[in-house]
């Protein structure tokens, strides 16, 4: 709900009129105690900083909406959240055993985990890894005719603008990627490229990754976190070792005498400044112009990146996922 309210409407000078920058803070403080109140068990601690958290969320809550309220936010669910939850975590446990929540989760946990546990019973376990199952297979092109294809696929009216910028970019990266493994990159036409693109693939901790115009009928171009290495960290502007980057192709390339190589053509993004580069505790994002071909096994998982309404190319990583 941040992202949505975030730089929402203009502010105005009329009295009781809620600022926008409100708004954003008071669903912050909301995001934080909602997930201090989601944990499982609770440490002494634990419970006090909820009680502060809720303190601070409803002093903001009710400074802005009090007057918008006809009871003057007299509600029974407020003042029992307030004044009673954490004492009733402290006696009877974690929230999520005695809320209406109960129901959910007993179904999460007892039903539909039963049905996926037993669909999965009854199917093979594949022989590729998990990370390289693909989904269905877009293109296939070889080295031979590699440009003449690409500029066929960058002239599709129906192709997506991130699409078409992956096609553009993709020679230029195979030749960048290819460099750091063969010594001699001018012999590389010689070496007999088959490249199958995919609309899909399955990442190592079962998460989808898409690069395709037809996803449910939506285009989708999943954005995903990358974990650099240990030597690179210093390098980049990262989220504690973590960089974001938004995948344009899927591909596997098959070579003769190699195993296959699964790779994902990405832009990078970055932080919009290194002076603050977080909003609502998020990182604040731009995209670069950078491109490269990556290994699908370094990628860790799919994230969630939301466009921001005053700027075309500033983007938050939702951090509030519950």
């Amino acid at each position: 709900m941040i992202f949505i309210v975030d730089e929402l409407y203009e502010d105005s000078g009329s009295s009781n009129f809620i600022k926008n920058n409100k708004i954003t803070e008071v669903y912050l403080k909301w995001n934080k105690m909602y997930l201090l109140s989601r944990k499982e068990n609770y440490k002494e601690s634990d419970v006090t900083l909820l009680q502060e958290s809720i303190n601070e969320w409803a002093k903001l809550f009710i400074e802005l909406f009090k007057e918008h309220s006809k009871s003057k936010l007299q509600f029974p669910k407020l003042h029992s959240w307030v004044f009673h939850i954490c004492s009733s975590i402290c006696e009877f446990g974690a929230i999520n055993g005695y809320t209406t929540e109960t129901y959910e989760s007993l179904y999460k946990d007892y039903i539909r985990r039963k049905a996926i546990i037993t669909e999965s019973s009854s199917k093979e376990i594949p022989k590729t890894p998990i990370a390289l199952k693909y989904s269905k297979k877009l293109y296939e092109f070889c080295i031979q005719n590699a440009e003449i294809y690409i500029q066929i696929r960058i002239n599709d009216p129906d192709l997506e603008k991130e699409m078409k910028l992956g096609f553009e970019k993709f020679l230029e990266c195979l030749d960048v990627y290819l460099e750091i493994y063969y010594k001699n990159l001018s012999e590389h036409e010689k070496i007999d490229m088959i490249f199958h693109i995919y609309g899909g693939v399955m990442l190592k901790f079962g998460s989808i990754m898409c690069a395709t115009n037809k996803f449910h009928k939506k285009p989708i171009f999943s954005n995903i976190a990358v974990e650099m290495n240990a030597d690179e960290i210093f390098e980049y502007t990262s989220d504690n070792g973590v960089c974001f980057a938004q995948v344009l192709l899927i591909t596997e390339i098959i070579m003769n005498y190699e195993e296959p190589i699964h790779l994902a053509l990405v832009q990078w993004y970055n932080f919009t400044s290194s002076v603050n580069p977080y909003l609502y505790e998020c990182p604040l994002l731009e995209k670069t112009n950078i491109f490269n071909l990556i290994e699908i096994e370094a990628i860790n998982d799919i994230i969630h990146i939301i466009p921001r309404f005053i700027d075309n190319n500033e983007f938050l990583v939702n951090k509030f996922l519950f």
